[in-house]
């Protein structure tokens, strides 16, 4: 029936998959939790996930080296058993018992991959503000604003698949780096004309970054984003920055975002790492970062 996939590194996955466990034996159906570990070094917390094996279906097993997040998942569809495979990431949590009951009634022989979105604590602190206010407001979107853009609003950060299809697309392992691998796999899907099925069961994401930690990675997910464009992962029209940098680049206009982004840089970075940072200037930030990055730097 359906084969749950959690990748995880130095992350305490044992709540999520006990959680998991609990909604699919009250279910009463044929399933399995695979959790493997991307070579962890905290033992910590790798004597917590081993706990994982003492529940019925489930398995944790450790990689003796750490091969990333595109393989370590399509690792982990190959082992699976059942033809519907749900991915979670290890820092989510359902945000309702009844979680994989609803997946459970999206599963159909019309439909091949589900969506049922993401969703962010109501608390946070101010150091994780920024990440909080760009998930809260770019990430957890309501179902009717992701019907609107299927692709566009697509996480893989938690998604149902039918495995015959999974085969076909899986994620694509010569990609590597931190960034933009959802609107790669999406991308993917709609060259091949395969549909996303939205639906009400978000998954709720726990483990924020901290504001600096957060516009570091952004910054590296962009220069993956110029990878991404360059190999030919990904087109132009997929996301939005991307557009935008690609219609000021036809234009000879990055000199001048570049040139802002410069005088502008500390002012901005200071606002993004307060209590209340404004998205954007976040997106100014992010577009003159990327319009500022030399071809090596790709």
């Amino acid at each position: 029936m359906i084969s749950i996939l959690i990748p995880t590194y130095n992350y305490n996955v044992f709540p999520l998959v006990k959680n998991l466990h609990e909604q699919c034996e009250s279910e009463n159906i044929v399933y399995e939790i695979l959790v493997f570990d991307d070579a962890s070094q905290d033992k910590k917390i790798v004597g917590e996930n081993s706990k994982i094996n003492s529940l019925k279906d489930c398995c944790f097993e450790i990689l003796e080296a750490n091969i990333g997040r595109s393989k370590i998942r399509n690792l982990l569809a190959d082992k699976a058993k059942h033809n519907w495979l749900l991915f979670l990431d290890a820092d989510t949590f359902p945000s309702s018992s009844e979680f994989i009951k609803k997946y459970l009634s999206a599963f159909s022989k019309d439909t091949s991959i589900i969506f049922g979105g993401i969703d962010y604590p109501k608390n946070n602190s101010e150091n994780f503000s920024l990440r909080h206010k760009y998930g809260c407001e770019r990430e957890s979107l309501p179902l009717a604003e992701r019907l609107k853009n299927p692709y566009r609003s697509f996480i893989t950060m938690g998604f149902a698949i039918k495995k015959e299809i999974f085969r076909k697309i899986k994620f694509n392992e010569k990609l590597a780096g931190y960034g933009y691998e959802d609107s790669v796999f999406a991308n993917e899907l709609q060259k091949n004309n395969i549909p996303i099925h939205h639906i009400d069961n978000p998954v709720i994401h726990l483990n924020l970054e901290t504001n600096e930690d957060f516009i570091n990675k952004s910054e590296l997910a962009l220069q993956n984003l110029l990878n991404f464009h360059e190999s030919g992962a990904i087109d132009g029209n997929t996301v939005k920055i991307l557009k935008t940098y690609l219609k000021l680049k036809n234009s000879r206009l990055l000199f001048a975002v570049s040139l802002l982004f410069r005088i502008s840089e500390k002012k901005w970075r200071q606002n993004l790492n307060s209590p209340k940072p404004s998205l954007f200037l976040f997106d100014l930030y992010r577009l003159g970062y990327l319009s500022s990055l030399k071809p090596k730097d790709a």
